[in-house]
């Protein structure tokens, strides 16, 4: 702002997985290389839209780039550029990859954008000048490699083609047509980059690497492994936590200190209760799932636990378990298609 030099950031969505934080950081490198001289005074810098702290959580996107020798000091987050004062200062544009609709917290933001990307429907209409892409693909990478390729020849270098290509591949799970994801133009450009860099690691290898990768929970604290995928739900009077947890339910058990943890993790944030749904997968990729439900209330716990025994759309089959504390209902549950999409109505209810 005190040099007056304008500013073009390339930001994915808030949930910054991987598909939004390789489409920011190739395009903006893109547009970096491409932008004509004029705008050579302005700066492209992709944008992580999550604060620093929360990265350690995006265990895949983590993996990648360290693979892929990108240090996360290189990297710019939400918590460390003020879009705002930029905006006000009239030095900011904005390109949206992975999204196109500005949360109601950066609604000021939204005259500054200039083009978005995405690969969902778009909702409502841009301004007038602002370049919009919005295609029913399988992974926005996808997007974002065919515009590297109709661009100039050689832009598109190997770190970047190996950011795309493992990206595609994990947002339209290799490729298979039984996920129902992935689209003619996903498959085309994992072909393309394969075609310009043979080097790129098989399809299969890199998939299961970044899958296991996103599964991988064994680095982070309790209260990371919390949040790493956490809904909330409240009512007038109540708050309750819900998180994926991607472990069983024995080895979630055994942490050390987890219920100081647990306690820690709700008081904190004025949660009156937790569901920890578990998910793990045996040898051939089969789910299994299990629940614990904590809370230091006592009519709140046997609530819930009700509610989850008692439901019937759908029955989650929940068998109970022997907890460790009588602060903690833990159960089997024999539904494992149950995921938590199926099980958050009920606890609404319940609430």
């Amino acid at each position: 702002v005190r040099r007056h030099q304008e500013i073009h950031v390339v930001m994915g969505n808030e949930a910054c997985d991987l598909d939004s934080t390789v489409s920011a950081l190739a395009l903006a490198y893109f547009l970096a290389k491409t932008s004509p001289a004029p705008k050579a005074a302005a700066a492209f810098i992709p944008v992580l839209n999550i604060p620093r702290g929360d990265f350690a959580l995006r265990t895949e996107t983590t993996f990648l780039l360290r693979e892929q020798g990108i240090p996360a000091a290189s990297l710019i987050f939400r918590d460390e550029v003020d879009l705002g004062g930029l905006h006000r200062a009239g030095l900011l544009s904005l390109t949206l990859v992975d999204h196109h609709v500005l949360p109601s917290a950066d609604a000021a933001l939204e005259e500054a954008v200039v083009e978005v990307l995405d690969h969902r429907p778009l909702e409502g209409d841009r301004a007038a000048g602002c370049r919009v892409t919005a295609e029913p693909v399988g992974s926005c990478a996808t997007l974002v490699t065919e515009r590297i390729a109709q661009g100039p020849p050689g832009v598109l270098d190997r770190l970047t083609a190996a950011l795309l290509h493992g990206t595609i591949l994990l947002d339209c799970v290799n490729l298979s047509p039984a996920a129902g994801k992935v689209t003619p133009r996903d498959v085309a450009c994992v072909s393309l980059l394969e075609e310009r860099f043979p080097e790129l690691p098989a399809r299969d290898a890199i998939f299961e690497a970044l899958q296991a990768a996103k599964f991988d929970v064994s680095g982070l604290t309790t209260e990371q492994m919390l949040r790493k995928d956490l809904k909330v739900l409240s009512s007038d009077e109540l708050v309750l936590a819900v998180s994926a947890i991607y472990v069983d339910l024995e080895t979630f058990l055994r942490r050390p200190g987890l219920l100081q943890d647990l306690d820690s993790f709700c008081q904190a944030r004025g949660y009156a209760g937790l569901v920890a749904m578990m998910i793990s997968f045996n040898e051939h990729n089969e789910p299994s799932r299990q629940l614990a439900v904590y809370s230091q209330h006592e009519p709140l716990r046997s609530a819930v636990c009700r509610a989850l025994e008692e439901a019937t759309t759908p029955s989650l089959h929940l068998q109970p378990l022997l907890s460790p504390w009588s602060c903690l209902g833990t159960y089997a549950q024999g539904n494992a298609v149950a995921s938590r999409k199926k099980v958050l109505p009920i606890l609404r209810t319940a609430l």
